[in-house]
């Protein structure tokens, strides 16, 4: 479990952690981050291998970290954890089975858990991360050692950026994590997705002719940056939950030319606006879909200072066909976020993402099935439940499928199937990064219904029971095994 004094403030301590459990490796010689580093880490990760630190780059000025998350091992150990289920277990014990389902309930169940540890930010005076303050002209981001991830990139891109924003009327901060493209020496690409909520913040600020203040933090503490990525209801504070999960405050400060507070113990720090209006092309970007995404119009960060600690490490992420680092922070969702899916569908016992299926396309559902078209009950469920509802392919099973064993998941699906009347068809929002649609935003879904059918569906023909050998026999080959010499 989380515990009192979180051991990584920041990303160095992190980092020891990982070379002290076996689970970074240093690379020494130059290389290269315009597609050499790419090629490095996507071997490494498809080979479950390590952590890296890339200690000299032949761009830019600092060592680039990245690796970091790609195994659950490592994503447990960000976390505080020895497992994921670990933090959600957590969560389920404290969510109360009286609270409202719904996404009502989400957002209810989700704030009693945060209030209950009440672990606002801290806000402190001084910081590492503006040891080193460059303004106007001083700044420059060819300091920081970027990637080129694929040769069809439209240039150099941060993948690692935490974005800040706040609702130009309510105050309400955001915290995501969105790629930026470099256009130049002190201006970025904002490519924020029509599903984000600092799109909404942005949006407003057109509405009212105002610049968007924006802060990008890189290189922070393991637990912020996996908050950065979590699918949180837009009421809920990104710092909060990052102080619930890290069982303590997370440190803020104060940037210092825009109204906007950043993690005391980042990295980086660039701080700028968004002039109301203005669009350049970004992209194109090799993005975790494993195609390129199109050039497409975004907004543009002005950077007006850049702060750093002295020695700073830069933190960036490869994307890609899977696998590919992101999976590990997927997961962590999956399992984080499971006792509060439950809450707004009870009828979910388990589910699962799978890599392949870059995370929206594929969803796999197990329920305890207790009426006819129980399981399409389900589907549409989750097809009206926050970022879920871009979910493709829904596959619901039976509570004895165990959901993370694909070999068993496809032998439901495959041999418990009649598509005359077991697959739904329909349509609804995806992914704005989803190329397969026929428009932008929206497309064909479908569901899978491999459960055991009921009388009641209109399956008349009993169904058979699934062969098992007696547990007897079982036991007593157990015994024998190494009589038999097989």
């Amino acid at each position: 479990m989380v515990a009192r004094g979180f051991p990584y403030p920041d990303l160095q301590s992190f980092l020891a952690a990982l070379e002290g459990a076996g689970e970074l490796r240093r690379v020494g010689v130059p290389v290269d981050p315009t597609l050499e580093i790419s090629e490095v880490v996507t071997r490494t990760v498809r080979a479950g291998g390590p952590a890296l630190l890339f200690e000299r780059p032949t761009r830019g000025e600092m060592p680039v970290a990245i690796n970091l998350f790609a195994t659950e091992r490592r994503t447990a150990m960000a976390l505080g954890v020895d497992t994921l289920d670990e933090v959600g277990d957590r969560i389920g014990a404290l969510v109360k089975p009286e609270l409202p389902v719904g996404w009502s309930g989400i957002r209810e169940g989700l704030g009693k858990v945060l209030q209950l540890k009440s672990v606002p930010p801290k806000k402190v005076k001084s910081a590492p991360c503006q040891e080193v303050v460059l303004k106007g002209d001083e700044v420059d981001l060819n300091r920081l050692p970027g990637l080129q991830v694929w040769p069809g990139d439209g240039g150099i891109f941060h993948n690692f950026g935490l974005t800040h924003t706040k609702h130009p009327e309510t105050g309400k901060r955001n915290l995501g994590l969105y790629r930026l493209q470099q256009h130049s020496h002190n201006t970025l690409g904002m490519h924020w997705q029509i599903h984000k909520d600092s799109t909404a913040h942005h949006a407003v600020a057109e509405r009212l002719g105002q610049r968007l203040p924006v802060a990008v933090a890189i290189g922070c503490d393991p637990v912020v940056s996996y908050a950065a990525s979590a699918p949180l209801p837009s009421d809920i504070d990104e710092y909060l939950f990052a102080g619930f999960l890290r069982g303590e405050r997370v440190e803020m400060v104060d940037c210092l030319t825009v109204p906007l507070q950043v993690p005391a113990h980042a990295q980086i720090v660039l701080e700028g606006y968004l002039e109301p209006g203005e669009r350049l092309p970004e992209g194109p970007f090799g993005d975790h879909t494993g195609f390129y995404t199109p050039v497409e119009p975004f907004p543009v960060l002005h950077i007006e200072a850049m702060t750093m600690r002295r020695d700073p490490i830069y933190h960036s992420i490869i994307t890609s066909k899977p696998p590919q680092e992101d999976h590990g922070l997927g997961k962590a969702t999956e399992r984080i976020f499971l006792p509060l899916l439950r809450m707004m569908i009870p009828d979910i016992v388990d589910y699962d993402m799978p890599a392949a299926g870059v995370f929206h396309n594929c969803v796999i559902v197990s329920i305890r099935k207790r009426y006819p078209k129980h399981a399409q009950k389900v589907m549409n469920a989750i097809w009206g439940a926050h970022l879920m509802s871009l979910t493709k392919l829904i596959v619901v099973v039976d509570d004895d499928c165990d959901v993370h064993d694909y070999h068993e998941v496809a032998f439901r699906a495959f041999g418990n199937v009649d598509y005359d009347r077991d697959l739904v068809l329909t349509q609804g929002p995806v992914d704005h990064l989803d190329h397969a649609s026929y428009q932008q935003f929206w497309g064909g879904k479908a569901g899978i219904d491999a459960t055991r059918k009921l009388p009641t569906e209109g399956y008349t023909r009993g169904w058979p029971d699934e062969m098992t050998m007696s547990p007897e026999v079982v036991a007593l080959v157990d015994k024998r095994w190494k009589e038999y010499g097989v």
